[in-house]
């Protein structure tokens, strides 16, 4: 595996990464812009478009998007954190939380920490939000939108928790969290292939939208 981070800093980017200034600027705009454009798009889409099917599939791929850059980008240069999984030789899967080695302070900017780690809790906490509401509304359609997206976050939250904690054990979430995505991904063909049924109406709604 590549280094967590590069082993060295360069004279005087101590400084920096102690500083209020964010010394990573784009990493820090896409750990956020993929999580929150997904939320908006669930929650304002209906006003721009009534096709389900059309709001579904430009949700899972902000979601994926933004589940690939936190879990292999984001986390490993904004808090200098990284998990990861592998199997080895008898078909065992491991689950891997990694931390950069030495003074945290000197390699983590505690602004670029704070919107790390306020991105990851408070995006979740809206997709819990949206899963309550879609429940008790009875959108199983969407509720199925929620889950998955809802699965991406915590697995990500879980991990990097994981890894600041510095806990190598008890893997049981994430590895949850990873096959409950893989059953809904099943569940996600089934749905977009009765949404092409004529049968089906698709001016469908996301519960946010009024």
């Amino acid at each position: 595996m590549d280094p967590l981070i590069d082993d060295t800093i360069p004279f005087g980017e101590e400084n920096t990464l102690n500083s209020g200034k964010l010394p990573h600027p784009y990493v820090t705009f896409f750990h956020l812009f993929f999580r929150v454009s997904a939320v908006v798009i669930y929650f304002f889409g209906g006003l721009f478009t009534e096709s389900f099917i059309t709001l579904f599939v430009l949700i899972i791929l902000l979601l994926s998007m933004d589940f690939w850059t936190v879990k292999n980008i984001t986390g490993r240069i904004m808090v200098g954190l990284r998990w990861w999984n592998y199997v080895d030789d008898d078909g065992v899967s491991h689950w891997v939380y990694e931390s950069r080695k030495g003074p945290i302070q000197n390699y983590v900017n505690p602004s670029e920490s704070r919107i790390f780690w306020a991105g990851l809790w408070s995006v979740t906490a809206m997709w819990v939000l949206f899963f309550i509401t879609s429940f008790f509304t009875i959108h199983f359609k969407w509720l199925l939108l929620v889950s998955i997206a809802l699965t991406l976050n915590i697995a990500n939250l879980h991990g990097y928790i994981k890894c600041k904690s510095g806990n190598q054990e008890n893997a049981g979430i994430s590895s949850m969290a990873s096959s409950f995505f893989f059953q809904n991904i099943g569940k996600m063909r089934e749905t977009m292939s009765s949404l092409n049924s004529p049968s089906n109406p698709q001016n469908l709604k996301p519960t946010g939208i009024v």
